[in-house]
């Protein structure tokens, strides 16, 4: 397991391209017949994926945790990006399609993943954090999940908010998760942007076509940088950096939390003629 450590504003000001990629970027996460996870040290949240082809996949329990099963003391939610598949936790086998989400609590012993068809796999992305208490697995379908309509064509920013995991959706101990789909032609994700120091933030792009790429906007407001991701990368938002992105073409995203709270709305807006 790939182990990511926290920055400091002050000396994130000094970093050239390659360092920014070093320290926030999860690239090459899903790689068929593996799973993938990195431990980082944001609020200990553990970002990965699972791309199971030909054979199921099991959930291991990694040296890093010190725990005798990957759940002992954590939660996970679990969001399919591709073709349909299937969890099986403790024994009790969950079908997920495309943008279906399966939320895991701590205490589940053995979580596998599979895909129905090896032509077409299933991409389980995984966000894992630490947990004191127990919730039920709970499967919400994308057909389900309450939708929130955003944005407008003159700012390049119709989508669709997807809210799984929150306080008033999916009960969990520490994590709050969903998914933002831009219609065609829209481009702007998360603007103005914002921070929240009470939590961190992990944003993993998808649906973004081979050839094009979202420039994420990361730092603090007075002093932002820029990384670039393409399908299937996921980077890390330290509570005091901004989590905006625009694309060379539309994309969707899945947004992930953990920290002081379960509020979706905490959050600190930054004006646009405020940025630098």
């Amino acid at each position: 397991m790939r182990v990511l450590h926290s920055v400091h504003p002050e000396d994130f000001k000094s970093y050239q391209t390659q360092q920014i990629r070093d320290r926030f970027l999860l690239d090459n996460i899903a790689q068929p017949g593996t799973i993938n996870c990195t431990y980082t040290h944001y609020d200990r949240m553990i970002v990965g994926v699972a791309n199971p082809v030909n054979e199921a996949l099991e959930l291991e329990n990694y040296p890093n945790l010190r725990a005798d099963y990957f759940l002992e003391r954590r939660e996970i939610g679990i969001i399919n990006v591709a073709g349909d598949g299937e969890v099986v936790a403790d024994g009790q086998t969950y079908p997920l399609k495309k943008l279906d989400c399966l939320y895991i609590g701590k205490g589940v012993k053995s979580v596998t993943f599979s895909s129905n068809d090896a032509a077409s796999p299933a991409v389980f992305y995984l966000l894992s954090a630490p947990a004191h208490a127990g919730y039920p697995t709970t499967l919400v379908t994308n057909e389900e999940v309450v939708k929130v309509n955003a944005g407008a064509t003159a700012m390049a920013n119709v989508r669709v908010i997807n809210k799984y995991i929150h306080a008033e959706g999916i009960k969990s101990c520490q994590l709050v998760m969903g998914l933002t789909t831009l219609s065609n032609g829209n481009v702007w994700n998360t603007m103005p942007a914002h921070v929240h120091d009470r939590r961190m933030e992990a944003y993993f792009y998808f649906d973004v076509p081979e050839e094009q790429r979202v420039f994420h906007y990361m730092g603090e407001g007075h002093e932002t940088r820029h990384i670039l991701l393409g399908n299937y990368d996921a980077v890390v938002s330290p509570p005091w950096s901004i989590h905006s992105g625009s694309g060379t073409s539309s994309y969707s995203f899945i947004w992930g939390m953990a920290g002081e709270n379960l509020d979706y709305t905490d959050m600190d807006a930054l004006a646009i003629t405020d940025i630098r």
